[in-house]
C-alpha cells in the first residue's frame, strides 16, 4: 500500500537517518563527504531512499489517483526482487491535494520539512506543480518528472530542480495538427478545452501547427474544473457542424464530452482525445461501441492491444502488477504511466554520479537515450543544457474494437 506517515513518526524517521557518503542526520538536513562533499543527502542512506508525491486522490481529477498505484507497485517489485534502487529500498509517501494549488503547497511542505524526503517524485497538474516550484528550488529539492505536459516546465531555465517527463502539450498539439492536416486537409475544427494552462497550451500548439493549411478552427468552448458538466459546451460546438472535435479535457470531463458526442446522432466529427484522458477508465463508462474511431496521441504501449502480448516490458508489467497490486486495473493507462515513470526514476537515480539531491538534479538534466519497458519503440528520454523536455515524440492511435490501434511511425517535434 502507499504509505502516509504521521508527523511524529516522520520526524523520528528523518532525525534517525544515517546518510550516504558519510553524512549524518540533522534538523537542517544532511551532507555528503568525499567525492560528494557538501551535497545534500537528506532522505537517502546506504540502504534506503525516501520519496514523496502529491496527487489529486480526491476531487475533480481523482482519476489520476491510479498513477501512484502503478508507481507503488513498481517500487514494491524492485524492493522485493532487486533490493530496491542500487541496494536502497524505496519508501514512497503520497499526499492528496484534491487538485488545489494551496493544498499542494501544504502537502509538499509536509513532505520536505516533516517527512524529509530525498526528492518530490511527482506533483500532478500544471497549476499545482507551478505552485511549489519556487519553494522546492529554494530548498534545492528535486521535483522530478512532474506529471504535466506544460510547455513552460520544459522551457523553464530558472528552476533547475524541476523537470517534466511526459511529452509536452506543445508536442501533443503539434502532433494532432499534423494528423488532421494529413487526414483532413480542409477540415473545420471545434475545440473543447479546459480553461487553464493545460487546455490553452494544447489549443495554442494546435493553432500553430495548422498555420498555412486549409484546416480552420471554427468554434471554441472552454470550461472550468469546478463545472458540473460540459454538456452545454458540447451542444454549442455541435451547432458549428465542424468535421473535427478536439477534446482537451481531463478524464471526468473528457468522458462527459465523449458521451455527449455519442448521444448527438446528427453530428459525427472525428473525435480527438488528449492523451492525458485516453485511458480505459475514461472510455468504458461511455461504452466502447460509442468511442470507435476516436484518435489520440501515445508514447506508451497499450496493455489491451494484443500486438504487445509477447513484449518483454509488457509481460513484466502485467505479471508484477498482478503480484504486487492485485485488483488494480492493468489496462488503465494511468497505472501504466505510473509504472513507466517509476522505472524512469529508477534509471535516472542509478545514473547519478553522487547519491545526493545535487546528483539527482544533474542526472535528470543529462539523460541520454534512456528508455522504459512500457515506452513505444523508438521513444527515449533525452535532456541536456537548454533542453528540459525528456520525451518529444508521440505516435497517433485510433480506438478500434476494444483497444487503441497504433499507426506506423512517430511524430517527433524536437526540432520544432
Amino acid at each position: 500500500m502507499i504509505r502516509t506517515l504521521g508527523v511524529a513518526a516522520a520526524l523520528l524517521t528523518a532525525l534517525g537517518t544515517l546518510t550516504a557518503c558519510g553524512g549524518r542526520g540533522a534538523e537542517t538536513g544532511t551532507v555528503g563527504t568525499g567525492d560528494c562533499q557538501g551535497q545534500q543527502t537528506t532522505g537517502i542512506t546506504d540502504t534506503t531512499i525516501k520519496l514523496g508525491g502529491v496527487y489529486p486522490l480526491s476531487g475533480p481529477a481523482s482519476a489520476y489517483g491510479a498513477i501512484p498505484k502503478g508507481i507503488q507497485a513498481y517500487f514494491d517489485y524492485i524492493n522485493a526482487e532487486q533490493g530496491g534502487i542500487d541496494g536502497r529500498k524505496v519508501e514512497y509517501l503520497v499526499r492528496d491535494d484534491g487538485y488545489q494549488p494551496p493544498k499542494t503547497v501544504e502537502e509538499t511542505r509536509r513532505l520536505v520539512e516533516q517527512d524529509q524526503v530525498f526528492a518530490v517524485f511527482q506533483t500532478l497538474g500544471t497549476a499545482t506543480s507551478a505552485a511549489v516550484r519556487d519553494y522546492l528550488d529554494q530548498r534545492k529539492v528535486p521535483q522530478i518528472f512532474v506529471a504535466t505536459g506544460a510547455t513552460e516546465i520544459g522551457a523553464d531555465t530558472e528552476h533547475p530542480w524541476t523537470i517534466g517527463w511526459q511529452p509536452s502539450y506543445r508536442t501533443e498539439g503539434l502532433a494532432y495538427a499534423q494528423h488532421v492536416r494529413t487526414e483532413r486537409p480542409n477540415a473545420t475544427v471545434a475545440v473543447l478545452y479546459q480553461n487553464d494552462d493545460f487546455g490553452k497550451d494544447l489549443l495554442k500548439a494546435f493553432r500553430e501547427g495548422i498555420e498555412g493549411s486549409g484546416v480552420t478552427v471554427v468554434a471554441e468552448q472552454s470550461f472550468e474544473v469546478t463545472d458540473p458538466t460540459v454538456d452545454a459546451q458540447v451542444r454549442n460546438l455541435a451547432n458549428s457542424k465542424a468535421e473535427v472535435l478536439l477534446n482537451f479535457a481531463t478524464p471526468k470531463f473528457a468522458s462527459q464530452a465523449l458521451a455527449a458526442d455519442a448521444r448527438n446522432t446528427d453530428w459525427n466529427p472525428l473525435h480527438v482525445l488528449t492523451q492525458v484522458s485516453n485511458t480505459m477508465a475514461t472510455l468504458r463508462p461511455v461504452g466502447l461501441p460509442n468511442v470507435q474511431g476516436t484518435v489520440s496521441a501515445a508514447f506508451l504501449k497499450d496493455a489491451a492491444d494484443p500486438r504487445w502480448a509477447d513484449d518483454e516490458g509488457m509481460r513484466t508489467y502485467k505479471s508484477k502488477l498482478a503480484q504486487y497490486a492485485p485488483g488494480v486495473d492493468v489496462e488503465n493507462q494511468h497505472t501504466m504511466a505510473g509504472w513507466a515513470m517509476a522505472e524512469s526514476l529508477h534509471k535516472t537515480v542509478s545514473s547519478a554520479t553522487c547519491p545526493t539531491r545535487e546528483g539527482l538534479r544533474d542526472a535528470m538534466r543529462s539523460l541520454d537515450g534512456v528508455a522504459a519497458g512500457l515506452m513505444l519503440p523508438g521513444i527515449t528520454m533525452n535532456t541536456g543544457e537548454g533542453d528540459g523536455y525528456p520525451i518529444e515524440a508521440v505516435g497517433i492511435q485510433t480506438f478500434v474494437g476494444e483497444h487503441w490501434s497504433l499507426a506506423d511511425g512517430l511524430i517527433d517535434t524536437s526540432g520544432k
